[in-house]
């Protein structure tokens, strides 16, 4: 009666004070109700606001992340400057090489031993210095050259990475730790001249959606395919948005004309823009100057002598920390106080792993360890999940060992060819559905996919992984958790723009910092791929995956009194 006798004055236009009152407290019931249908209806219909990026040097404004708290900024601020590379010079125009980097002009040279004598014995470090020249054989002045060194016995299948220092005048050093006796052979590589760095940075500025995706939307017999990406450049069409509710983490598609966003029944890698100037491909040649040795002046060996006893170590002060391991023998030693076993028949690597849960997560090559399982244990059957065989979810098992080993890929960016929208699955979701204990062993690799993105989103993506493993181990402190890192890989023009070792290296250093201090083991892809003779490769070869292996159950399975 009282709503009646309201409409009723509001129709002769006199408007009591409780009318009023009641009025207004009606719209907005009414348009809360709107609101909340609206949200229900057209949840995935949301443009979120991008947010400012902290790095300076980069602006992606069409790439929209959830604004991070006061610390997760703060670490992210941290992160960005503490892989900040040298300044890189301009691109003439036009472009020429004649003021690049040219390893055939350029060389190394290993510096005199640092005691006494002229001799190098175990334990010393080695010192080479590295001169860099442009095409017309003048020395640069510059720094930014992405440059890997190695030292090496064929003979004796022995390697170490070597740790280079940018002395930014032109000029750099590589300083190796002398672990074996006999021979040791320096080896230095240029990666990309510092200029190529400038087209790569360029394009994660500019293009963080030159590496586009899809999704296939259907409802009966109607379907859609729409792009996808953390990426996607405004225009008039609405996005879907598909940003998980649990972790935060963004993804969009521009929605379909005549279906809604719950069609979308898969995602898929759409393409890639090679979206360079004039000439930027000269930057990037096999065999002139990306991936190319560089020769030495002078020897490029030396002699290693036995250490002695009671002398006193040569260290160099350029370098803050030595190598994580090296191989010997064809097999890897670490040097962190882990005693790496050989575990080199089905039966010992079945003891190992008999009662436990090993669930991996991650790209490709964390893949390959769930295939090197899958084919050196004859007792563990593959059960038929019916996955598409890049993508998965795959699970195998031992019944009368009770091994269980499980696979699945981290959730988009992903450089999949199909893959189911339920099968989207993000790490750390993941991780919170495990119970955990003594019993379960978590290993995880990401980084590839990202490495086209701005680094913010893989620094927020690892956040978020590391905030779930510490509840994981909180729950359940006898959980092992391994962190498997990023690994060089062989290069062409496209993996270049896609998956450049520049992209990696940086991406490497930031996994490796955002999980320092926790409780966590490390398998060093980085430098197990960089110090063994066979060629780089995204995914290593059976005698590095070996090596992994080995060192992923010596964690198992650590050697008693170890």
């Amino acid at each position: 009666m009282k709503v009646r006798a309201c409409i009723i004055e509001v129709v002769s236009m006199r408007i009591t004070k409780y009318c009023t009152i009641f009025l207004l407290l009606a719209v907005f019931v009414i348009i809360f109700m709107l609101r909340k249908m609206d949200f229900l209806e057209f949840q995935h219909k949301v443009k979120s606001y991008p947010r400012v990026s902290p790095d300076r040097d980069i602006q992606h404004g069409f790439c929209t992340f959830q604004p991070p708290s006061s610390k997760d900024a703060l670490e992210e601020r941290l992160l960005l400057d503490s892989i900040a590379w040298p300044e890189t010079p301009a691109l003439p125009d036009p472009l020429s090489l004649e003021q690049t980097s040219d390893p055939a002009h350029s060389s190394f040279t290993i510096l005199p031993p640092g005691r006494e004598g002229g001799e190098w014995h175990v334990g010393d470090q080695l010192e080479v210095m590295i001169k860099m020249y442009d095409f017309l054989g003048r020395l640069k002045k510059s720094g930014g050259d992405v440059l890997l060194a190695r030292l090496h016995n064929l003979k004796l299948g022995a390697g170490v990475a070597g740790q280079v220092v940018d002395h930014l005048n032109g000029s750099y050093s590589a300083v190796f730790s002398l672990l074996w006796e006999g021979s040791a052979q320096v080896e230095v590589t240029l990666v990309h001249p510092s200029e190529a760095v400038t087209v790569l940075r360029r394009l994660t500025s500019e293009q963080p959606d030159r590496v586009y995706f899809q999704s296939l939307f259907r409802s009966g017999s109607l379907s859609e395919t729409t792009t996808c990406n953390v990426c996607l450049r405004p225009t008039q069409q609405p996005l879907c948005n598909y940003t998980d509710l649990r972790t935060g983490e963004p993804w969009f598609c521009y929605k379909p004309k005549k279906l809604s966003c719950d069609a979308r029944i898969s995602h898929s890698k759409g393409g890639f823009k090679q979206n360079l100037k004039a000439k930027e491909e000269k930057l990037f040649q096999s065999g002139v100057n990306m991936k190319v040795s560089l020769q030495a002046s002078g020897p490029a060996n030396v002699t290693v002598w036995p250490k002695k006893k009671g002398q006193p170590e040569v260290k160099n002060s350029s370098v803050k920390s030595g190598p994580s391991g090296y191989y010997y023998q064809g097999a890897w030693q670490a040097l962190d106080g882990t005693t790496v076993q050989q575990f080199n028949t089905s039966s010992a690597i079945s003891q190992c792993l008999k009662g436990k849960m090993v669930h991996l997560y991650g790209d490709s090559t964390i893949r390959q360890w769930f295939e090197h399982l899958n084919a050196a244990l004859p007792d563990l059957k593959e059960f038929n999940l019916h996955s598409p065989k890049q993508v998965g979810p795959f699970m195998a098992l031992d019944y009368a060992n009770n091994i269980l080993v499980t696979y699945r890929c981290h959730g988009p960016p992903l450089r999949f060819g199909n893959v189911p929208a339920t099968e989207l699955r993000y790490i750390a979701n993941e991780l919170d559905g495990l119970t955990g204990g003594s019993n379960t062993v978590v290993v995880i690799g990401i980084w590839s996919h990202f490495s086209t993105f701005p680094m913010e989103l893989y620094i927020q993506r690892l956040q978020s992984i590391r905030r779930a493993v510490v509840r994981l181990l909180v729950r359940a402190p006898g959980t092992l958790v391994v962190i498997r890192t990023a690994n060089l890989k062989a290069l062409t023009l496209y993996e270049t723009l896609t998956n450049s070792d520049w992209y990696s290296l940086q991406r490497d250093k930031v996994l490796r910092a955002v999980f320092k201090g926790l409780n966590v083991r490390l398998v060093d892809a980085w430098e197990m791929s960089l110090a063994h003779h066979l060629p780089h490769s995204l995914h290593p070869q059976p005698p590095i995956i070996k090596n992994m292996i080995d060192v992923l159950l010596s964690y198992i399975c650590p050697q008693k009194g170890s």
